[in-house]
């Protein structure tokens, strides 16, 4: 609950009113006696961004504990979506930069040190790397924020701080990992022991770039694996220069490889390499079947999956509105909406709707967007122009299947991915702002009228990732996280991201759990040893 604390009194910000316009036109956003109303300032968009003091210092692939060009020579860039001007050019690794790097991790888990290194040193090293995260959190905030566009505030005192104390939980279990001694039915000694699994393949996103390394790298290591980390192409600073934190830390040459690339490239190679044995992925559930479909098509390598969501947040009719509407808003629009769990489909019961749209309205109005650099903003721009297109587009249908357009929907400025914060209600779930996974500041509000069509209605969705409940009855409370197909439900809370705490979803949202106690034996395999016993004292 501390990191949602945190995060809630980042977001609880207000700013002057202006007007907005070109969507107003269409006729189609007035309903039920309603006009859009828009309040957004474009000032603190429109002035000059702020020059981070961050040089940009790692850019080439790490490979083998060196910090090397592609082999090709070629390089990309990564753009500030403040601006979308170039920040540097990065290393693009392909199927050969691929194959160096998993080469490196196959010799370092066959025949290097990490493997073979006592579990308490390896703690050792991992919780070094946490005093590290937590000496340079000034300078990978601000790459964070400046590849990413997340607020400053957001990236330094909530995300970073969940960084380290994730690696220092893996550190404390790294000498916890054991077996059993099984009884057996014969006179045989059984025990079962847990071996690393090898070289580990991780694909992480763009929208917590830092944060998802730790999620992946973290575990693999307590583990006692090697890993290759492909980051996301918008993303690629921040996980280079923590890699190198690492290195600081005393991880051998050849455990941890980090390359820079596209997803049809490098992405792919490394989800179909024959020596990788392990495989983890946190992205869109449309690349996650491709990345599923490739390791089966190969070896057959173990796959964990952190995939889409289009989570409901439900607001019973006990509940206290200006709460509710305070903690929907957080759910929802928090990382300028591009989070997996975001509550992007609100369900409000009849007798509070009224009261709760107007206040979510209110709410949305006093969002403060613009640059992330900047102390007191809650919302940067959207990650790039792909990004930004796809949601606007979303705006669009949204007008045009019949939702009602109360706030928002507009471009802020004409410069970066600025998103005026989105309320629409009278929505549906035929329509597809309910239906599909936007990834951006767009809150859609529906109305139900008791606990069993709001079940239903919650469940009727292709994904299962999370979901919201806010009541003040035990009951009530208990009745919906039971009857919710979803792999967390927040029940009063949102965003709750403590480490013990697992991550994964149902059905279409993935498989597999990130976090907890449960991720480790991601990266580990069961081995039964059998041996009889002579003439055993007991069995």
């Amino acid at each position: 609950m501390a990191a949602a604390s945190r995060i809630s009194s980042l977001l609880s910000r207000s700013l002057a009113s202006s007007t907005s316009s070109s969507l107003i036109s269409k006729g189609r956003i007035y309903g039920v006696g309603r006009s859009v109303v828009c309040g957004y300032t474009t000032a603190a968009a429109l002035e000059k961004p702020i020059t981070p003091s961050v040089k940009v210092t790692y850019t080439k692939l790490l490979i083998n504990g060196d910090y090397v060009d592609s082999a090709s020579g070629k390089t990309f860039p990564t753009y500030d979506p403040r601006t979308g001007d170039v920040i540097a050019h990065v290393a693009e690794g392909d199927a050969e930069d691929i194959n160096r790097a998993v080469s490196a991790a196959r010799k370092a888990f066959d025949e290097g040190p990490w493997p073979k290194t006592t579990a308490y040193e390896r703690s050792r090293v991992l919780f070094k790397f946490a005093d590290l995260i937590d000496q340079h959190t000034e300078e990978l905030a601000t790459l964070e924020t400046w590849d990413n566009g997340k607020p400053y505030e957001q990236a330094a005192k909530v995300e970073l701080p969940m960084i380290s104390r994730l690696i220092r939980y893996y550190a404390g279990w790294a000498d916890k990992i054991h077996g059993l001694t099984v009884p057996a039915d014969s006179p045989h000694l059984v025990q079962t022991i847990h071996e690393p699994i090898g070289v580990a393949g991780q694909i992480i996103p763009w929208n917590f770039p830092l944060l998802m390394f730790a999620w992946k790298v973290a575990p693999a290591l307590a583990c006692g694996n090697t890993v290759v980390v492909k980051t996301a192409e918008q993303t690629p600073l921040s996980a280079l220069y923590a890699a190198k934190l690492l290195q600081e830390a005393g991880i051998p040459a050849g455990v941890v490889n980090v390359v820079s690339g596209y997803g049809p490239t490098a992405g792919a190679a490394l989800a179909s390499h024959m020596q990788v044995d392990k495989l983890a992925f946190t992205g869109s559930t449309e690349t996650g079947k491709i990345v599923l479909q490739l390791a089966a098509k190969t070896n057959l390598k173990p796959v964990t999956l952190e995939l889409g969501g289009k989570s409901p947040f439900i607001v019973c009719k006990d509940a206290d509105v200006d709460k509710a509407v305070e903690l929907a808003h957080f759910a929802l629009f928090f990382n300028q909406g591009q989070c997996c769990c975001a509550g992007s489909r609100t369900y409000v019961h009849e007798s509070v709707y009224d009261e709760f749209l107007e206040k979510a309205k209110a709410r949305a109005l006093k969002r403060s967007v613009g640059d992330p650099f900047v102390a007191g903003i809650e919302q940067g721009p959207q990650i790039d122009s792909e990004q930004f297109e796809k949601i606007m587009k979303y705006i669009r249908s949204g007008v045009e299947s019949g939702a009602t357009l109360e706030t928002g929907g507009e471009r802020i400025g004409d410069k970066g991915y600025y998103i005026q914060p989105t309320v629409f209600s009278n929505v549906n779930e035929n329509m597809l702002i309910s239906k599909d996974e936007i990834f951006g500041p767009v809150q859609s509000i529906l109305k139900f009228k008791d606990i069993n069509e709001v079940i239903r209605r919650a469940n009727t969705t292709t994904y299962g990732l999370a979901a919201g409940v806010f009541t003040q009855d035990i009951d009530t409370a208990n009745t919906l996280t039971r009857a919710l197909k979803v792999g967390t439900v927040w029940v009063n809370c949102y965003d709750v991201f403590d480490a013990a705490i697992p991550f994964g979803g149902y059905k279409m949202s993935g498989q597999g759990r990130e976090k907890g106690i449960h991720c480790l034996s991601n990266y580990l395999q069961v081995k039964a040893v059998v041996t009889p016993l002579k003439d055993p004292a007991w069995i």
